[in-house]
């Protein structure tokens, strides 16, 4: 091989990041996308009793070494706490069809607190773990 031959054999290639990804596990339907039509992401919830669509900036997103985590905000109360959901986005170099199977996890953390301080004892937070599977894939908006 020339060095020529040799450069081109292991020059970069480029890698392909998915914007959209829907995922399914028992009983549960998400879909988040990175962008969208107006550039803001767009989050759909879908599990037995509802489905809440989010956008933008209440969608909050963290990259960890884990993977980017996603999180929305499914209930929120004044006096009992909060309930959120968050999926665990993992890292994707997606093949030339531009689509890729994954498997992932989905966290629903409810929040607890009492108005009352003598009932704000023990563990605050409570946490599912949802097994999630799909697709990655890149999609033009």
């Amino acid at each position: 091989m020339t060095t020529a031959q040799v450069e081109t054999a292991y020059a970069p290639h480029s890698v392909t990041t998915p914007n959209l990804y829907l995922l399914r596990g028992p009983q549960l339907h998400i879909m988040y996308s990175t962008t969208s039509f107006d550039g803001k992401p767009r989050f759909g919830y879908q599990d037995v009793s509802q489905a809440l669509t989010f956008q933008g900036d209440q969608i909050r997103t963290v990259t960890t070494e884990i993977g980017m985590l996603v999180t929305v905000t499914l209930v929120t109360t004044v006096d009992r706490g909060s309930t959120t959901f968050t999926l665990i986005v993992p890292t994707v170099n997606l093949p030339s069809s531009n689509e890729a199977p994954i498997d992932t996890d989905g966290i629903t953390t409810i929040c607890r607190f009492s108005i009352v301080p003598a009932f704000d004892q023990a563990q605050s937070e409570l946490y599912t773990i949802t097994p999630l599977t799909g697709t990655a894939s890149l999609v033009a908006f």
